[in-house]
């Protein structure tokens, strides 16, 4: 019997709300085939049936909400059905099992057949039959039927430290279940200590809980608080020639139906500076001290959406044309706001923008994204007087603010690489030629 939770899919998400159910209660599931859609803040995730079997049990309805970790549904697996049965069967067959020295000088597909007919030669398998005795130095078995070590493994139960209630010592599916609910029940390793809030007058205040969307904000901003010490550069950047080359496409962009807007030409720059300096598309590795290099190139773009912030990226951005960019651009931007985003728009991202200027911001200190190592911020353009050959002239500026993780990326390197930024989009021409 599997009792299949629902799963930490990721991007900060905690808990969802069942949309559809594609299976009743007593239906027979499939390995793989879409059991059921949770609504979330940030997508509408499809969960699969994690293995071949019967529903046996719905862990919540339609319309009802379910957290991770919350069993989501139970499936029999085959011969679940007569499980006290097949116990008693496993005990009957382990009292003809060999002694351990006996035992000890079978191989293990022997002991595979023994069991319960079935013979597994999998290193997996071979592996578990197995464990070192610290305190002996000697090997002895563990004595379960191939259906209890997978039923460990979906729990995440180690069967090693468990004590057998069959014959021998034999661990019963029993055993396996009791220790997964007990696992459940120890309390989580003591949180760090966060302030209270200090008491505050009741009155002339309301309270209102956040959305989940909103919680993984809160819990992804910790994150790169705590973890990165960050700074931010800042810079301006003429884009006259910019601005005039942008004007100039925009009719051909037109009759692509391609919505050309700044940020394709920003995310093309970023693209090639990064092909100069690669340390931007990485990653730090704390635990190993190892920085991760990554060949794959998804660029997030940053968008506001009524329920917050989200940051879909745009896969293998570096082998894409700049009326693609813009393209995929509009279509996770729109995708965002309709909540249509799948899981896949939302992982594996390496470098984000997020353009403030959008909404006539000029300059910021954007938050970089755990675990990506920088972030660049885009502000509004506007003509501005700026001196040139001692003449004053008008000029299109472009404010610019990249923050970095101050632990792999040093500010020579962040220097350089808005050197390569700039010109870049001074240049635009160099963006269709790279």
């Amino acid at each position: 019997m599997i009792r299949f939770k629902f799963p930490d899919i990721g991007e900060g998400i905690h808990e969802g709300k069942v949309l559809k159910w594609h299976y009743d209660v007593g239906d027979k599931v499939e390995e793989g085939e879409t059991m059921v859609v949770v609504e979330t803040d940030k997508v509408n995730a499809e969960i699969p049936v994690p293995d071949d079997g019967i529903l046996k049990e719905k862990g919540a309805e339609v319309g009802e909400m379910i957290e991770v970790g919350q069993v989501l549904a139970v499936i029999a697996e085959a011969g679940d059905e007569g499980e006290e049965a097949e116990e008693e069967k496993e005990e009957d067959e382990s009292a003809t099992e060999p002694d351990a020295e006996q035992e000890e000088k079978k191989d293990d597909e022997e002991e595979s057949a023994s069991v319960v007919g079935a013979v597994e030669t999998s290193d997996e398998v071979m592996e578990a039959a197995r464990e070192d005795d610290e305190e002996t130095n000697t090997k002895r078995r563990t004595l379960a039927t191939p259906a209890a070590r997978k039923l460990a493994k979906d729990l995440g139960v180690d069967i090693h430290t468990l004590q057998g209630s069959g014959e021998k010592g034999r661990i019963m599916k029993a055993d396996i279940q009791a220790a997964a609910d007990k696992k459940e029940e120890t309390p989580a390793a003591k949180k760090e200590e966060v302030p209270s809030m200090p008491s505050i007058p009741e009155e002339g205040t309301r309270r209102e809980k956040i959305s989940s969307l909103r919680k993984s904000v809160v819990k992804a901003m910790d994150t790169s608080n705590r973890l990165i010490p960050a700074t931010t550069v800042m810079d301006e950047f003429d884009v006259t020639e910019l601005v005039k080359f942008r004007k100039e496409q925009k009719a051909l962009a037109a009759e692509e139906d391609v919505k050309l807007t700044y940020l394709p030409f920003i995310v093309r720059a970023v693209i090639l500076a990064m092909k100069e300096y690669p340390l931007f598309n990485a990653s730090f590795d704390h635990e190993t001290e190892e920085i991760v290099y990554k060949d794959y190139v998804n660029i997030g773009i940053a968008v506001d959406t009524p329920e917050g912030l989200v940051v879909p990226n745009i896969k293998a951005a570096d082998k894409r044309s700049l009326f693609e960019i813009a393209n995929e651009i509009r279509r996770l931007a729109e995708n965002a706001r309709e909540k249509k985003l799948t899981l896949d728009d939302l992982r594996n991202t390496t470098f984000s923008i997020t353009n403030y200027g959008a909404f006539g911001s000029k300059l910021g200190t954007p938050v970089i994204k755990h675990p990506e190592v920088a972030i660049l911020g885009a502000g509004a353009i506007e003509e501005k007087p700026v001196v040139e050959d001692g003449q004053v002239v008008v000029r299109s500026m472009f404010p610019i603010s990249l923050t970095i993780d101050h632990r792999i990326i040093d500010g020579g390197d962040a220097g350089r690489f808005m050197v390569q930024l700039k010109r870049l989009l001074q240049n635009p021409v160099l963006l269709l030629l790279k």
